[in-house]
């Protein structure tokens, strides 16, 4: 597992992978900025009247001012995880080809997953991921405890994703959630590698690059019986 997060962040970095990083960085950045722009709004807009559940309550303005000028940067931090795994969604296949070009020297190749159905997957877990990340932000005040919520859900919700999406190219949905239940604790301990990753500032950034890589190559020792020998596929 070690040499697959280590072979994942050379990958990252290397010649076929630079355009999609490039791709992927950016396109995390603008939705970044748009959430941070927004929020910003929101934040304003309150403080300044216009909700007007407000109206009766100006303790709550004071603590929205606050906020907007003390806890966006914190909690834009806590919706990284759910937009990293928004941008999977868009470069799924061609992270997947370059990794699989990689590790599979003998020419095997997944196939593409129908575009509806990544982003569909994304979408579902984004939303899950917000609501888990909302909740660990809300915690902040307990720190060591939000940050168990945070490492373990995130694990949880990465592993859970970018495996599905990985194995998806290969096999049904179905096989591949069969195949992730019945190997849940190795998955799960490459999510948290994964949490880990998404964590570190800058790094947080390039994590679809490296959970695409990673989990390609989960797969890969989950179902290769060269590499993986006791792995349990579906039935």
């Amino acid at each position: 597992m070690i040499n697959d997060a280590v072979a994942s962040l050379r990958d990252m970095f290397s010649s076929p992978f630079r355009t999609v990083l490039f791709k992927s960085l950016g396109l995390t950045l603008l939705l970044l900025a748009m959430l941070w722009l927004a929020l910003e709004r929101f934040a304003i807009w309150a403080a300044t009247g216009g909700a007007p559940w407000f109206a009766g309550a100006p303790w709550l303005k004071t603590v929205i001012e606050v906020a907007a000028g003390l806890g966006l940067f914190v909690g834009l931090i806590f919706l990284i995880a759910p937009v990293v795994l928004l941008v999977a969604g868009f470069f799924l296949d061609e992270l997947a080809d370059h990794v699989e070009a990689r590790i599979y020297p003998d020419g095997r190749r997944g196939h593409a997953v129908p575009p509806l159905t990544s982003m569909v997957l994304a979408i579902k877990f984004s939303g899950v991921a917000l609501l888990v990340n909302l909740l660990a932000f809300a915690l902040w005040l307990l720190p060591g405890f939000n940050a168990l919520v945070f490492f373990v859900a995130n694990a949880y919700l990465f592993s859970r994703e970018y495996f599905q999406l990985a194995a998806m190219r290969f096999q049904p949905l179905e096989d591949a959630r069969a195949l992730r239940r019945a190997n849940r604790l190795m998955i799960f301990v490459a999510g948290l590698m994964i949490a880990l990753f998404v964590a570190t500032p800058v790094l947080n950034l390039l994590t679809p690059l490296f959970g695409v890589g990673l989990m390609a190559r989960v797969y890969k020792r989950l179902t290769d019986p060269r590499t993986a020998p006791r792995a349990v596929a579906p039935r």
